[in-house]
């Protein structure tokens, strides 16, 4: 296996997977800006003389092109201006920290470049230097509220489809006129739900699943892309596993974790752990269908939160639904009656699936469709939270994402699908033709033909 595909690498003194640190975000030491240059002086030090990340995003060719340029050819010549545009292009993807760092924790370096950047953005939020545009394209349930009213969404969807209306977004908002955005639907998938039909199911608990399920349904599934939450509950309804949705649920907080605003990831982790704890004393699992929102619940908040017991309980209850399929396969409940072969299909694997380490869980289900083949892909695709869709950013970021839509050229695939819907659109717009993505759990529906 390629260091790029390993979870962690080869560790020096052995193969030990890497150990994440808990964020002391509330020390006031932690936005000390000369204790902060002395961990980035330290860590960037590091990475020049190792470079094995140099082909995983730009925050480090930026770094080595710099460092290359100076008239030292040491870190000592580079200017402290390049260390925030570093910053700047880090999207905490993870990658650098699973898959290819080998001086992570336990290594005594303990390096978590990621969660450095973190640490940077945190100081530079804090100091109000971050722009009103990062603001605005972060606050989620804000932005979907407005824009999912009925009238004002038909206008936002009907500028954002016309040269003019990209132009006049990307002047005001500083958004690429050709980056991907997403439709709004005013008929929200919590809406469609008070109107769904729910068969009367009896759960069937195993050792590690509860076998009825609460929907976090997610920023954009609930108004962007509300056929892909439609498509998780009538798979799961059709193994037996009875869907209801939060009570109510706010941003998952990534968007913000991207900015550094942590104080706003508190406020959003207070009100949504509050109703998901609700749920799980009912008896419910939860899962959601964005990678990036069960990352937040698996990994981040836990770290940022390592005392809140409310954040380690719902850690323990919330699932990738994949992952959760393939725990009811193990247990002999998974239905296989597909009905349609699907033939070839281009799978990207997303990076904040590739990290929480559960394996190829997507893929392992596709395979049980009979007639089905799988063309795995696990690159970056490029789009990272807001990072494609910003001016300064776009073409760097389809530059990082070319090798995954080469990929999905060459394979001729009848389908391609990533479980981010917003990576599958990102490719989209890197590939010739216009046929759409197809998300993972829209395949499995289709091939149960339900």
């Amino acid at each position: 296996m390629s260091s790029e595909n390993s979870a962690g690498g080869a560790r020096e003194g052995g193969l030990e997977a890497p150990t994440r640190h808990p964020i002391d975000w509330k020390n006031p030491a932690y936005l000390d800006e000369t204790a902060l240059f002395t961990e980035l002086e330290r860590t960037f030090d590091i990475c020049h003389g190792c470079r094995r990340c140099f082909n995983l995003c730009n925050s480090f060719p930026t770094l080595f092109d710099a460092v290359d340029a100076s008239p030292s050819g040491e870190l000592d010549g580079v200017p402290q201006k390049v260390y925030w545009e570093v910053v700047d292009h880090c999207y905490l993807c993870d990658m650098c920290y699973m898959t290819k760092c080998p001086y992570v924790p336990p290594h005594p370096w303990a390096l978590d470049f990621p969660h450095l950047m973190l640490r940077a953005k945190a100081l530079k939020f804090e100091r109000g230097e971050t722009s009103l545009r990062d603001k605005i394209l972060s606050s989620t349930d804000q932005v979907g509220s407005i824009a999912g009213i009925p009238v004002v969404a038909s206008i936002v969807n009907a500028a954002n489809r016309s040269a003019l209306g990209r132009r006049v977004l990307e002047a005001t908002l500083g958004v690429h006129r050709d980056a991907p955005v997403p439709e709004y639907h005013s008929d929200t998938f919590r809406k469609q739900d008070t109107r769904r039909t729910k068969p009367a199911l009896e759960p069937v608990a195993t050792a590690d699943t509860r076998g009825r399920v609460a929907l976090f349904t997610t920023c954009y599934c609930n108004r962007n892309e509300p056929q892909i939450d439609a498509d998780l509950a009538a798979v799961f309804e059709h193994n037996g596993i009875p869907v209801t949705l939060m009570p109510s649920e706010k941003c998952c907080g990534m968007p913000k974790l991207e900015l550094g605003d942590l104080k706003s990831i508190e406020r959003l982790k207070d009100e949504n752990i509050a109703q998901m704890l609700r749920v799980i004393d009912a008896g419910n699992d939860i899962v959601a269908a964005i990678p990036s929102c069960v990352l937040m619940f698996k990994q981040e908040l836990p770290l940022l939160f390592p005392d809140d017991a409310g954040v380690r309980k719902v850690r323990e209850h919330i699932f990738d639904p994949f992952e959760y399929l393939m725990l009811r396969h193990a247990a002999g409940l998974l239905r296989t009656d597909f009905k349609r072969e699907l033939g070839k299909v281009a799978y990207h694997v997303p990076c904040h699936l590739r990290v929480q380490n559960l394996g190829l869980k997507t893929r392992d289900v596709l395979k049980l469709v009979p007639g089905t083949t799988l063309d795995i892909i696990e690159r970056c695709s490029g789009h990272d939270g807001t990072y494609a869709v910003k001016k300064e950013f776009h073409d760097v970021s389809m530059k990082i994402g070319a090798p995954v839509m080469q990929r999905v050229e060459k394979s001729a695939a009848a389908w391609y699908s990533s479980d981010c819907p917003m990576a599958g659109h990102q490719i989209e717009n890197g590939i010739a033709g216009d046929a759409p993505p197809t998300h993972p759990l829209t395949l499995l529906r289709t091939a149960y033909q339900i």
